[in-house]
């Protein structure tokens, strides 16, 4: 299944088309289920915990990859979420939010705090709902996009 949102980020250049590799998308899952059970350990600092919350959320977006494209840019990556699980704009913004494209030099300054850890484990939990949510139709029979 292709959407026309996502046919034109391919001949803008901002996709590609590639198919995934046996098990990527199965391996991608597994990751991104495991980062985000680590995200939620308190005993973790902060920064650990949204890093682990943030990477699990770029790896459980793998519905580009499950569709059959690829971008090698994060903010991309989540802000298709809309047109490839059909999650809503508030979802993909607190994901894309803390690490935008930013100006050279400007990175990594970035304060982390409980609320934003939060904010970045239910943002990528509704993502992991999704992504379950489709391999249930699957198993149904019914069109797993």
């Amino acid at each position: 299944m292709t959407s026309p949102e996502l046919e034109n980020l391919v001949k803008i250049g901002q996709l590609k088309r590639e198919t995934p590799a046996a098990g990527e998308v199965a391996g991608l899952r597994r990751s991104g289920e495991a980062r985000l059970s680590d995200a939620a350990n308190p005993d973790l600092s902060l920064e650990s915990r949204f890093d682990l919350a943030y990477n699990a959320a770029h790896a459980l977006a793998l519905a580009l990859r499950r569709l059959g494209y690829r971008s090698p840019n994060r903010y991309l990556v989540f802000q298709t979420l809309s047109h490839t699980r059909g999650l809503p704009p508030a979802t993909w913004r607190v994901l894309a939010g803390p690490r935008k494209p930013q100006p050279r030099g400007i990175r990594g300054l970035l304060s982390v705090d409980e609320r934003l850890v939060d904010d970045m484990i239910a943002a990528a939990t509704t993502v992991l709902t999704a992504l379950r949510a489709v391999g249930s139709r699957a198993k149904r029979g019914a069109d797993p996009q």
